[in-house]
């Protein structure tokens, strides 16, 4: 049985304030390789989150948290197809 392909999200860029080193981790997870963001690159998106419920954020700042939403959307796609990989070599 096929499943329909999911389709790579896009990315229309990278906020600047993601360091170009050490901003995924990889964790392994039941034989998975699982990415995440480090921990100070969700301390940045915490921070603008915190800011976002206290006042609204700059134009720059709205930009740069819907860049960090994005490449949340990038990571869970890829987790997902490595879960999906791995759960279908072991059926």
């Amino acid at each position: 049985m096929t499943t329909p392909v999911e389709s790579v999200p896009a990315l229309s860029g990278l906020p600047a304030t993601l360091p170009r080193e050490g901003a995924i981790e990889i964790e392994l997870e039941q034989g998975v390789l699982i990415f995440r963001v480090s921990t100070s690159v969700q301390q940045r998106i915490e921070d603008l989150l915190e800011k976002q419920r206290e006042r609204t954020l700059t134009t720059v700042e709205e930009l740069e948290l819907d860049q960090y939403e994005e490449v949340d959307d990038y990571l869970s796609f890829v987790n997902r197809l490595s879960r999906n990989i791995v759960q279908s070599q072991t059926e």
